[in-house]
This record gives C-alpha cells, structure tokens and sequence, in this order.
C-alpha cells in the first residue's frame, strides 16, 4: 500500500467516525488537504457543502441540517423552534435553524443550510443545554424545560401559541418536572410571564 492509499484510509476513516468533516480536522492526523480533492475526485467522499465533507450514500437523518451547523458552528447551540422540532415538542417543521450563540460573538455566515440567529448570554446560553449524536455528529441543543423557558422568552419571535402547545405538551407527556421548568423560567427571567399558565397546569 503506498503513501496516498493509506492517507485516503485515514481519510475514510475519519469521515466515518465524525460523520462530517472539515479541512482543518485533516491537521492533526497529517493528512494533506489535498487528499480530500482527491477523495471527492475518485468518489469516496462527497462535497456536501461549502467545506464540509461526508462519506457519499451515508444515511441521513431528519436531523442532518442540525450537524451540518454544529460541525460549522462549534460554540452555536440549537435552541427555539429547531430544538422544540427534535424534542417532538412541535408539529412545525422549520426551514432555518435556530441556533443561539454569545451576545458579542460574530454571526456565522453559511450558504446552508438557513440560519436563524438569536443571541444569549451569561446562564441562559450555558444552563440547561444537552448534547446528543446526529449523523456521527455530537450536537448541542437545549434540553427540554429550557426550550419551553426560552420559548416564552421569545415569544414576539416564534408566537406564543407555539410556546403555550410546547408547554402543554412537555408537561403532559411527563418531559419535565415543575422544578425544572421553574428553573429555566428563573434563569429566562420569565417566570412572572409563565406563572399563571404553569398555575392552570398543575
């Protein structure tokens, strides 16, 4: 086997277990970026967007959009309508997705998929966040009681009847506990806004 074989095998490799991959994961195994060219050249990978890179005919979720930004955006968190969507909380299927990042952190600029920008800060963007694996990916997402909490937060944004379907929904389907869902309310400052829904539910 020479050199280039046994470069495209680490390549595959890495491809297969991180499910998508970038240029700059190629530095610390001493693959060459041009081996990627030729990966894509000879049909082994598949160019699935502007620097990312997957394996052709892998299997992609319903969720693979949701990779696609957390390989892009490593410090994004999927939250809002996009984390109510993948908790099962929503029956609406958003085109962009939703993804908080730091107050003063530059937004990110992608071709694809669509991005719906919101800014957190201080506790609201590091309580209450979850990492699950989609498509090989490990991606960061809120967990369900701070979706719901974010969701009243962002209520002139994403409507009200969709944060009050959320909360109806996660409480019955037993998703969260009510000190959860006070907690969330507290570290969203909207606790008072919440108050006399949670109140009709318990």
């Amino acid at each position: 086997m020479d050199n280039m074989d046994a470069t495209t095998d680490k390549l595959i490799e890495l491809a297969r277990l991180r499910g998508l991959i970038r240029p700059s994961d190629l530095k610390s195994l001493e693959i060459p970026r041009v081996s990627l060219t030729r990966a894509v050249r000879r049909g082994q990978l598949e160019r699935i967007g502007r620097g990312l890179y997957g394996l052709p005919g892998r299997e992609i979720s319903a969720y693979g959009s949701l990779a696609e930004v957390a390989i892009r955006v490593p410090k994004g968190l999927i939250c809002l309508l996009s984390a109510l969507r993948f908790h099962g909380l929503t029956t609406q299927a958003p085109f962009e997705v939703w993804l908080a990042i730091e107050n003063k952190a530059l937004a990110p600029k992608l071709e694809f998929p669509p991005l719906r920008i919101v800014r957190f800060s201080g506790a609201a963007l590091t309580e209450g966040v979850e990492e699950h694996i989609v498509d090989g990916v490990t991606i960061r997402i809120t967990g369900v009681a701070k979706t719901v909490a974010d969701c009243f937060k962002y209520r002139n944004k994403i409507g009200l009847d969709v944060a009050l379907e959320a909360l109806r929904d996660a409480w019955h389907e037993k998703r969260m506990t009510s000190d959860e869902i006070w907690r969330y309310a507290k570290v969203c400052r909207v606790a008072n806004v919440m108050r006399p829904y949670l109140d009709s539910l318990t």
